[in-house]
C-alpha cells in the first residue's frame, strides 16, 4: 500500500499471481487527484520496477468511475505549484509509457481529462459498455497534459485526436472501441476481471520481448529505416537470450514455453 493520510490511502495495491493491480481509491471525488494522490500514484508506479515478481499491471479506479481527471479544485495559478503537479503527471506518463512491465486499464464509468490521459498511456485498455471519454481540458481553459498530446494520436490518428482534444467530445465506449480509444469492451462491472486475464497473458510472456517491443513502438521512429535498424538490434539481442531459446524449444516440442521467471 502506499503511506496513508487522514483519508485512507489514494492508492492500493493487490498482487493477483504475477500482476499488481493498482487501484486509484478516491471514488468520493471520482477518483480525481490532487497533488498527494499524484505522489501515492506514482510512488506505487515506481514500486513495480523493483519488484521482479511482477510482470505485468492493471491499472483501474475504485468506484463507478476510472478517474474524472485532475482535483480542479486544489488546481493553483501559482507557477512552482503548477510545475510541482505538471512534474508528477509527466513521471506518471513516463512510468505508464515506458515503465518494466506492461499496463492495462480497467476503466468503468468513464476516463476524463487526466483519466483519459493516464488510460491512454496503458498498453491495452479494457473498458465497460455505460464508460465515457473525453479529453475535456479545453472546457476549464486548460490544453492537454499527462503525454495525452502523444498517446492519443498514436491511439486513434492525429486528425481524430485534433478534433477531440479542440472540441472535448465525449465518446461512449462504442465509439471508443470504433475510433481505437480502447481495445476492448465488457459488461460494466466486468472490466477489472477482464483486464487481469489481459495481464495475466501478457504475464506468461518475455518479459525481454514485450519490452523490446515497447520500448520500438515507444521511440518514435518517423523513417523505415530507423525502425528496421532498432528492430534488428533488439532481435540480435533477443535471439541470443535464455527467452528465445526456450521459445524455440518450446516450439519445437509441442509445448507451452514457460519463461524464466526473473528477466527473459
Amino acid at each position: 500500500m502506499s503511506g496513508a493520510t487522514a483519508a485512507g490511502p489514494a492508492v492500493r495495491t493487490e498482487d493477483v499471481g504475477a500482476v499488481r493491480v493498482v487501484t486509484m481509491d478516491r471514488p468520493a471525488r471520482r477518483n480525481a487527484l490532487d497533488l498527494d494522490d499524484r505522489r501515492e500514484l506514482l510512488a506505487a508506479l515506481a514500486a513495480v520496477e523493483s519488484d521482479e515478481s511482477v510482470r505485468a499491471l492493471v491499472l483501474t479506479g475504485a468506484g463507478p468511475v476510472f478517474s474524472a481527471g485532475g482535483d480542479i479544485a486544489s488546481m493553483s495559478p501559482d507557477r512552482e505549484v503548477a510545475n510541482v503537479r505538471l512534474g508528477l503527471v509527466n513521471d506518471l506518463a513516463r512510468r505508464l509509457v515506458r515503465g518494466r512491465v506492461p499496463v492495462v486499464a480497467a476503466v468503468e464509468g468513464g476516463a476524463h481529462g487526466l483519466g483519459l490521459a493516464l488510460a491512454c498511456a496503458c498498453d491495452v485498455v479494457v473498458s465497460g459498455a455505460g464508460a465515457r471519454y473525453a479529453a475535456s481540458f479545453v472546457k476549464i481553459g486548460l490544453t492537454a497534459d499527462t503525454g495525452l498530446l502523444h498517446t492519443l494520436p498514436r491511439r486513434v490518428g492525429p486528425g481524430r485526436a485534433r478534433a477531440l482534444l479542440l472540441t472535448a467530445r465525449t465518446l461512449d465506449a462504442a465509439e471508443a472501441l470504433g475510433a481505437g480509444l480502447v481495445d476492448e469492451v465488457v459488461t460494466d462491472g466486468e472490466a477489472l476481471q477482464r483486464s487481469v486475464e489481459v495481464a495475466t497473458g501478457l504475464a506468461a510472456y518475455s518479459r525481454d520481448a514485450l519490452a523490446a517491443t515497447r520500448a520500438v513502438l515507444d521511440a518514435g521512429h518517423r523513417d523505415l529505416d530507423d525502425v528496421l535498424e532498432a528492430e534488428k538490434q533488439a532481435q540480435v539481442r533477443l535471439l541470443a537470450g535464455s527467452a528465445f531459446a526456450e521459445g524455440q524449444a518450446a516450439f519445437l516440442e509441442r509445448r507451452r514455453p514457460d519463461f524464466p521467471t526473473h528477466g527473459g
